[in-house]
């Protein structure tokens, strides 16, 4: 039937052939129901774009010549300067270089010394040439790498271009410039400065920023300028950091000229301003207050410390132990040792020699060897200072044949006797008249490896002249003292 109708067709004239079409197409379209929307596009739509102008080309461009400028530099047989290959590369693939490709080429200058001196190029590069927007990261990281390097104003000169390059500095330039220079003396003097020209450059300070300073002053001793950079930080409305103030306290406590009155006025300041002291906080305060000679001021802290909920351990009882057998309040010492026992803390070997030898300084010398006792059945061993510290005070009282027992149990628990084991029993011999033990004593000392003290040799000598000894034991003395 198609062959039929396609012969009837052909035989007929070319122009009753072009009318018949034409005639057929107008009954067709008007039959059909018009589309305005593909009539619309079919009217007015342009060419496809070139496929070389598209996105994924301009990237693809991209790729191809970061590729190349990578096999370029380090493919290279002899030095190469990044500079050249980042603009030769992207200038053979038509598209103008990427942040990241700045990115590469400044870490590869960085890397080596011999090529420092293309940074600034680099840099004149980016402001004068390219017009795309310069991540902070890389200024970041130029602040950093000037600052390992010692080139501090060099880091400072990058900072303040930084909205030359189209980049509007944050916190995060201010804080690497920041912790660049406090690590040095220049850098320090010129923080005040950078400080007033980062508000120009309409960078807001926050509390990272003073964390930064307050811990770079600490560093180098300047603690009342840390304490003052703490107070400007409260008063311009930042909360104070813990770690922070911890660190202060801890490097005011560390200073030499540091006073009771100022460490424990900035506790309590601080504890007011919101601060929560550590376990650590109080002990470095009480370890302060000790060495002050302050033992009741210690005792003090450390009952602020439970009335605060933290409960101390058997280092701060120790360390307040310590302070007030020193500072001579024993009354307060035995408040001090009953009070941790309540508590259930175990005392250790320290705890029983500080409390012993508060014991010894008020002339308990039987109480002191009760407790001794009591030590070896609470499981606790006694060691050298334990015994030394009885030892002294028996020696010191006359009691010769309780010091005798003292180091009779001594030897049977294993405790090696030291030098100031040797010198109490020796000196007391000398006092007692009782040359011959003190001799004998004495050998066993030079045979064990100690060294007696000069007053030792010479207390022993004298008596040695005004006795009738033999002139061996003297002229024994004279070659060990020698």
């Amino acid at each position: 039937m198609l062959r039929s109708c396609w012969h009837s067709v052909s035989r007929l004239p070319i122009w009753q052939l072009r009318t018949n079409l034409s005639s057929f197409s107008f009954s067709f379209s008007s039959s059909s129901k018009p589309n305005l929307k593909n009539y619309y596009l079919r009217k007015r739509r342009k060419w496809p774009r070139s496929p070389y102008k598209t996105k994924w080309h301009e990237s693809f461009g991209h790729q191809l010549a970061m590729q190349s400028m990578i096999e370029r530099v380090l493919k290279s047989p002899g030095p190469t300067n990044p500079l050249s290959a980042l603009i030769d590369s992207f200038a053979d693939y038509q598209c103008d270089p990427t942040p990241s490709a700045y990115q590469f080429v400044i870490k590869e200058i960085t890397r080596n010394p011999c090529t420092y001196d293309l940074i600034p190029k680099v840099l004149d590069h980016l402001q004068k040439v390219d017009n795309f927007e310069i991540p902070e990261g890389v200024f970041v990281y130029l602040i950093k790498f000037y600052g390992d390097i010692g080139e501090l104003e060099c880091a400072v000169e990058v900072f303040l271009r930084i909205p030359r390059f189209r980049c509007a500095p944050t916190m995060k330039s201010l804080n690497a410039l920041l912790s660049v220079l406090c690590k040095s003396e220049w850098g320090l003097r010129n923080v005040p400065e950078i400080l007033n020209k980062s508000q120009l450059m309409n960078i807001q300070i926050n509390g990272s920023s003073f964390g930064l300073l307050i811990r770079a002053l600490c560093k180098i001793g300047k603690v009342n300028y840390a304490v003052e950079m703490l107070n400007c930080m409260v008063d311009s409305g930042f909360d104070l950091d813990g770690k922070v103030c911890s660190l202060v306290l801890s490097t005011m406590c560390e200073q030499k000229g540091s006073d009771e009155f100022d460490i424990v006025g900035f506790l309590e300041e601080t504890r007011k301003l919101g601060f929560s002291p550590r376990r650590l906080d109080f002990y470095n305060v009480m370890r302060f207050l000790v060495i002050k000679g302050k033992g009741k001021e210690a005792a003090k802290v450390l009952k602020k410390m439970r009335m605060d909920g933290i409960s101390p351990d058997i280092e701060c009882y120790d360390l307040v132990l310590e302070g007030v057998v020193l500072e001579g309040e024993f009354e307060k010492a035995d408040k001090v040792f009953d009070e941790l026992l309540v508590l259930g803390l175990v005392p250790t070997v320290f705890t029983y020699n500080r409390y012993i030898n508060g014991l010894c300084k008020q002339n308990k010398v039987d109480e002191a060897i009760k407790m001794l006792a009591s030590m070896e059945e609470l499981g606790c061993r006694p060691d050298v200072i334990t015994y030394n510290t009885v030892l002294e005070a028996l020696c010191g009282n006359g009691m010769l044949s309780a010091a005798r027992e003292v180091v009779g149990q001594m030897k049977l628990k294993g405790v090696q006797m030291n030098c100031q084991t040797y010198e109490f029993q020796i000196n007391n011999f000398i006092r007692n008249g009782e040359i011959d033990e003190a001799c004998e004593l004495l050998h066993d000392m030079l045979n064990n490896g100690f060294v007696p003290q000069s007053t030792t040799f010479e207390g022993l000598l004298r008596d040695l002249c005004h006795t009738s000894l033999q002139c061996s034991s003297l002229s024994d003395l004279v070659y060990a003292n020698s």
